[in-house]
């Protein structure tokens, strides 16, 4: 199983790409034309778009997420 993952966060205009066995997290600029352009033009819109990721959440910071805090 691939362990890349495309990130967006309300607010945040711009993508990330995630390559988790690498360790690296990069800006991402989906190619023109491409299903990850079309989804990153609904997310625009305000469309949440989940797929194949079974767990996400967000924290304030990565000493939040060490320490077991969750927002919300």
């Amino acid at each position: 199983m691939a362990k890349v993952v495309v990130i967006g966060l309300p607010g945040e205009a711009g993508l990330w790409v995630a390559d988790l066995d690498a360790g690296t997290v990069s800006a991402f600029q989906p190619p023109a034309g491409s299903p990850l352009e079309a989804a990153s033009k609904l997310r625009a819109g305000g469309a949440a778009i989940n797929k194949g990721v079974n767990f996400s959440v967000v924290v304030k910071s990565a000493d939040d997420a060490f320490s077991g805090h969750l927002d919300g």
